[in-house]
């Protein structure tokens, strides 16, 4: 137990593990309070002790070596040594328990349109991934030409866990979202103690007497619609609205940006951020949807502080009222077992809800899933297969708690490959 430790610490690097594999830092999951459902998060990290055939990789230089299968007899020696042992047995005492599975294509490139918006007169820049609302999927899709996927469980976000964005249906016109002046934005992550990536969702509309011009603040929207040249709206619409450049900053930009299936999860998310293209290149990392199905996520922000700055996103600290609101789902990866792509090493998690799903939504709680008997893993690929085994006492499930703080992830889940 104590190389284990040993060796998980070494890993801790990795934002999810900052805590989850310590007693300190792991709860047991509330399975009424904690919502519906298992899920997945697969980071793509670095995989170590690979076995190539019966020996670890490292002891072969990456050639796989299987046992000798040759039924020659060896030749008669005058006196056999009784204590003497097949070199195959000591080798495999070496390799640790469990089998090897490494997805292919783990991590890969995933380029974003960015949109331009403003506060308090500066210029921000965002993608949208996600919208509660059909419509607004549909439109912002067309608009950007990049699928905006529909999570409606976002509208049950709490207003602790909203920012509030202005979006114009006419005046001056421009790239917005309906083809008029940029959003404006109520915080950003400088502000982190109200920063949110959800934003709840306000239309600005110009009276037919008024005659428009740029807004770029929410102090000059106050100002105008107090003389009654707006009208607002409030719409029942949240938008998952991450913000890449800010005026105080910008999300980390991964220094080293080859992309292999080894990969490391840390030093940030982020490729490239091109404001002339109005562009954002993240790194998408490869999962199993509750059914089965290959996913593809990207990381934007997180809370606590801990694991965002370890994995290089924006700190989200609003986004704690999410841990037990509907509007977030589980989200689960292993431990311990089968070796794999996963972000702690071994296999690849598995997602509650996935894009097209009722349930689905880009905000994730995280627990880890952990073998009782590392050496009898098997490959789990649905959320029934968590269910089964779960049931059967088979595995454990922990709901992760880093720095003893609820721990929420935006990951919203997209094709990289559009």
């Amino acid at each position: 137990m104590n190389a284990n430790l040993k060796y998980l610490g070494f890993l801790a690097i990795l934002p999810l593990l900052t805590v989850a594999l310590t007693t300190d830092y792991i709860g047991e999951a509330d399975a009424i309070t904690k919502g519906a459902g298992v899920g997945t998060k697969q980071f793509g990290a670095a995989t170590k002790s690979i076995v190539c055939g019966d020996r670890l990789c490292s002891e072969t230089g990456g050639k796989t070596v299987m046992p000798s299968t040759s039924t020659e007899e060896p030749a008669p020696t005058e006196e056999p040594a009784p204590t003497e042992e097949p070199v195959e047995e000591s080798t495999i005492e070496e390799v640790a328990p469990g089998s090897v599975l490494r997805l292919s294509r783990a991590s890969v490139p995933a380029t974003i349109p960015m949109h331009q918006g403003y506060y308090n007169g500066e210029a921000v820049y965002y993608i949208i991934t996600d919208s509660s609302d059909p419509t607004h999927a549909e439109i912002i899709t067309e608009n950007q030409g990049w699928k905006v996927e529909l999570a409606p469980l976002l509208a049950n976000a709490p207003d602790a866990a909203l920012s509030t964005t202005y979006m114009f249906t006419n005046g001056v016109e421009g790239d917005g979202v309906h083809g008029f002046q940029g959003e404006v934005l109520t915080s950003t992550p400088a502000q982190a103690d109200v920063y949110s990536a959800l934003a709840s969702h306000v239309h600005v509309t110009w009276d037919d007497a008024s005659t428009p011009f740029k807004l770029d603040s929410e102090d000059a929207i106050m100002d105008v619609a107090d003389q009654g040249l707006v009208t607002l709206t409030e719409l029942d619409v949240v938008l998952n609205m991450p913000q890449i450049v800010w005026p105080e900053g910008q999300m980390s930009v991964k220094e080293d940006k080859t992309l292999t299936d080894e990969t490391p999860y840390g030093g940030g998310q982020v490729l490239d951020i091109d404001t002339d293209e109005m562009t954002v290149t993240f790194i998408a990392h490869r999962g199993w949807g509750p059914d089965g199905r290959t996913i593809y996520y990207i990381v934007t922000d997180a809370t606590p502080v801990g694991p965002a700055n370890m994995m290089g996103v924006t700190d989200a600290p609003v986004h704690a009222a999410l841990i037990a609101n509907s509007a977030a789902v589980d989200l689960f990866q292993f431990m311990n077992g089968i070796k794999g792509t996963g972000p702690l090493g071994f296999q690849a998690g598995i997602g509650a809800s996935a894009p097209g799903d009722s349930n689905y939504s880009p905000m994730w709680r995280v627990f880890m899933i952990g073998w009782d008997d590392p050496t009898s893993a098997l490959l789990l690929e649905t959320k029934g297969d968590i269910d089964f085994y779960q049931q059967e006492g088979k595995i454990t499930v922990n709901i992760a708690r880093p720095m003893d703080a609820d721990h929420i992830v935006n990951c919203p889940f997209i094709d990289p490959f559009q």
